[in-house]
């Protein structure tokens, strides 16, 4: 128990709220979650598994990436992450606990991404699959096109 308050006082406090999500869920902080979430957090752009194993491979850490798979599922289904559909990678999630879907832009040029929430289409979207008899448990949803700056830029 030590560890890990020595551990959350030298981490980002974004970390640190991840890591509050795990415990309230009633997950583990295991080392291997940790090396995960800190990639996540230092990343520009998003990640495969394979890419994060490159990452802590660099650092000298081995994770399996079967391992690393399982880590990525289990942070999305807590809304600690998000699938990048269109680039096969994942990303932190920048939104905590806002409510609504997050869904994210996604720029086909640079690769940047924009994270947002919207309630109201969260609801639009429940509704319409309850009209069909579905039951949503998760959405995923991006929108892929080009950013403000790359228009710019053509």
């Amino acid at each position: 128990m030590l560890q890990l308050v020595i551990f959350l006082a030298t981490i980002a406090p974004v970390i640190q709220g991840s890591i509050r999500v795990l415990q309230t869920q009633g997950y583990k902080v295991t080392r291997p979650r940790r090396q995960v979430l800190g990639v996540l957090e230092e990343a520009q752009k998003s990640l495969s598994p394979y890419d994060i194993q490159k990452v802590l491979r660099k650092r000298g850490k081995y994770l399996n990436h079967v391992t690393i798979y399982r880590i990525l599922n289990l942070f999305c289904r807590l809304n600690l992450a998000h699938k990048v559909l269109s680039v096969g990678g994942f990303v932190k999630c920048t939104m905590d606990k806002k409510e609504g879907c997050h869904r994210l832009l996604v720029c086909r040029c640079c690769g940047a991404l924009q994270e947002f929430a919207d309630d109201e289409l969260c609801q639009r979207e429940r509704k319409l699959a309850q009209n069909s008899g579905f039951h949503t448990e998760y959405h995923l949803s991006e929108s892929l096109g080009i950013c403000s700056d790359c228009s710019k830029k053509q």
